[in-house]
């Protein structure tokens, strides 16, 4: 059993979850102006933007705290 973490808003939240949500929220062109990285703004995809995510935590960062930001 994982422990609680209850002062995490992230705690449960898949990364796909976050990117279709902002995706739908925003649209991708106003998602690809909030956080300014290619994979939003060229060509985006849900499956495209979660392989860059996951390699560039920089931009993870941004999309974490975007999603906090907008859903919390």
């Amino acid at each position: 059993m994982s422990p609680s973490q209850p002062n995490n808003p992230l705690h449960g939240i898949t990364l796909e979850k976050m990117v279709t949500d902002l995706a739908e929220h925003y649209g991708w062109a106003a998602l690809g102006e909030e956080i300014r990285i290619n994979c939003f703004r060229k060509d985006p995809s849900v499956k495209s933007s979660l392989k860059f995510l996951r390699k560039t935590p920089w931009a993870r960062e941004k999309v974490e705290a975007l999603y906090v930001e907008t859903f919390s």
